[in-house]
């Protein structure tokens, strides 16, 4: 059975989506955070266009990355697992073998 073929039972999508989540507001606050320290230090029209770019960057990573498709969750929450933004404990009350699966990508 493929990854994208695995099923998830009502618990595993409550989990999912408290973990998604959690994940995605750490990152959000995260890069509030970041904006207004960038923000605070803009003196001139070449700092403003930095902080358009930067923002224009992280808005392409955060939409491609938080993907909320069940064909791909395991490897969703592999990637916020490395990255840091997601902590394998929350996501207790997954199969065994989601968490066999996420935990080896987390070491990919």
């Amino acid at each position: 059975m493929q990854v994208s073929d695995i099923e998830w039972s009502k618990v595993e999508e409550k989990v999912a989506q408290t973990a998604f989540e959690k994940a995605y507001e750490r990152e959000i606050s995260t890069l509030v955070q970041e904006v207004r320290e960038q923000a605070s230090t803009v003196s001139e029209l070449n700092d403003v266009w930095q902080l358009h770019n930067f923002l224009s960057a992280r808005r392409h990573e955060i939409d491609g990355k938080y993907d909320y498709r069940y064909s791909v969750l395991i490897f969703v929450f592999a990637r916020l697992v490395k990255e840091g933004w997601l902590h394998l404990n929350e996501l207790d009350g997954l199969a065994t073998d989601k968490l066999t699966k996420i935990v080896a990508l987390t070491r990919m």
